[in-house]
């Protein structure tokens, strides 16, 4: 999944999938918790292999991730293409009403705008860019 798309959280934490974003995700997919101060979204079969994954991960490395799970919310796409984002992961996030929607591999990021827009511009640094460059050996 690639792409960034700028869209709007409503009231009521409603929040609008992009097309080409939908199509991978599925009309299921699940939101949690990010190591960064935003949201990611997973399809269903990336989240079963996430789950396969902890499954693999020793018991001390486990309860390191419960959270991610404890927060972890199912979505379903309403007819018109809508999740509901819970609070607790909106407050998370600081997603408050301008939201960047961002593919990224096998997921999905949900910034607050602003936010992701200082991100991008320090990552698209072109010394950022080169060092990312080297340490991937591209």
């Amino acid at each position: 999944m690639e792409g960034t798309y700028q869209h709007i959280i409503d009231s009521k934490g409603r929040l609008f999938i992009p097309v080409r974003l939908r199509d991978e995700l599925g009309h299921v997919f699940y939101v949690t918790l990010s190591m960064e101060k935003c949201l990611t979204a997973y399809s269903s079969e990336s989240w079963q292999r996430f789950n396969d994954k902890y499954k693999q991960m020793s018991q001390v490395d486990q309860s390191r991730i419960e959270i991610l799970y404890a927060m972890a919310h199912k979505c379903d796409l309403d007819s018109q293409g809508r999740i509901n984002i819970p609070q607790p992961l909106r407050n998370y996030a600081d997603l408050k009403k301008n939201v960047a929607i961002v593919g990224v591999g096998d997921r999905v990021k949900f910034w607050d705008s602003e936010r992701y827009a200082k991100v991008a511009a320090e990552a698209m640094k072109p010394e950022n860019i080169a060092a990312v460059f080297e340490e991937l050996r591209f």
